[in-house]
């Protein structure tokens, strides 16, 4: 039950994490192309300011989690990713030294070389993340000792990278969204245009997933045996059909949380499709990492969920209150602001 329990939370605090950092990474990586001079540029840094780094102590969650609930899998991990996740990591780094670098100077050079860094410190983690995850579920070359085979040019595989589009075009779509409802004036209708645009991309990327998906793991397996496990697909696809009918509407909110609604289903269709395996073998499926051959002990796994149970609720609180209190349209006094991007 404990096991259950955490392979559980594991799959919540991947998925809060690309609800949240997914619409500033999304943001990010549509700043070229949506921003048309500098005032444009610097309403998309702040429309995620006050957020992006709270948004990523879910990353930094899910990696404690992983730690501390499935040793051999983060082990595992990050032995064989390496590479990857080194990536992952310096990619985010950029991206958070440009938020703080790009206003230091005013030379527009200065500018373009931090506004590069942030698009490509944007665009990599969904990249990176949706290879990584497609791994997962179609399998990696795990042996008996839990060493991931390969390295990197292994994951770039046609369902890997299948994993790593559809990851950046949710992202792309949450980020406009996210931009419609924070922005004000001509840039905030650029962006709505750019969701409804980006919304039959989507549908098909989703579909192109499902089908490579049936054609390259066995993450329906679980799935065939439970029918019921379907409802969860009441996520994804009411995700999906809802953002359309409130785009057309223009309830950038209502659009905005039936993406988020769409990430967390399409995440959860796949940790429900992998259960038990963390990592499944693709080498011999008796080799891979599950909830019952990688976990810690029971007294671990309790004094961990007593701790989630206290602090999650705060996190998830403090969360709450600064949405409230900064989710709303932007002016120019914002930019004018002395902390403004």
């Amino acid at each position: 039950m404990l096991e259950s329990t955490w392979f559980f939370l594991w799959g919540l605090l991947w998925a809060m994490y690309f609800v949240l950092d997914g619409f500033d990474l999304g943001a990010g990586t549509l700043l070229p192309f949506l921003a048309q001079n500098d005032t444009d540029k610097r309403y998309i840094l702040n429309a995620g300011g006050p957020f992006w780094d709270g948004n990523e102590v879910w990353l930094i969650s899910a990696g404690g989690v992983t730690f501390a609930a499935f040793p051999p899998v983060y082990a595992s991990m990050f032995s064989g990713l390496y590479t990857a996740l080194m990536l992952l990591l310096f990619a985010l780094i950029i991206r958070g030294v440009s938020f703080e670098f790009r206003g230091k100077l005013d030379g527009p050079g200065w500018r373009k070389i931090w506004d590069c860094c942030h698009f490509v410190g944007s665009a990599l983690p969904p990249i990176l993340l949706g290879v990584a995850f497609a791994n997962f579920f179609q399998g990696v070359p795990l042996d008996e000792n839990g060493v991931i085979h390969g390295g990197i040019w292994h994951l770039l595989n046609p369902y890997g990278l299948a994993g790593g589009l559809l990851f950046l075009i949710m992202f792309l779509m949450h980020g406009a969204l996210w931009l419609a409802i924070r922005t004000p004036g001509e840039l905030s209708h650029r962006a709505g245009r750019v969701a409804v645009k980006l919304w039959p991309v989507l549908i098909f990327a989703v579909l192109a997933f499902l089908i490579m998906t049936a054609m390259a793991t066995k993450l329906f397996s679980n799935y065939l045996q439970n029918p019921l496990l379907l409802l969860i697909l009441i996520l994804p696809v009411g995700g999906l059909v809802q953002m359309r009918v409130c785009m057309g509407k223009q309830r950038w909110w209502g659009a905005w949380a039936s993406s988020a609604a769409t990430i967390l289903g399409v995440t959860f269709f796949g940790v429900i499709g992998l259960f038990p395996a963390l990592i499944p073998s693709s080498l011999n499926p008796a080799w891979s990492l599950t909830i019952y051959n990688a976990t810690s002990s029971p007294l671990t796994l309790k004094i961990m969920l007593t701790v989630v149970c206290i602090f999650v609720p705060i996190v998830l609180a403090y969360q709450f209150w600064v949405y409230t209190l900064f989710a709303k349209k932007m002016s120019q006094d914002d930019l004018d602001y002395e902390e403004a991007y």
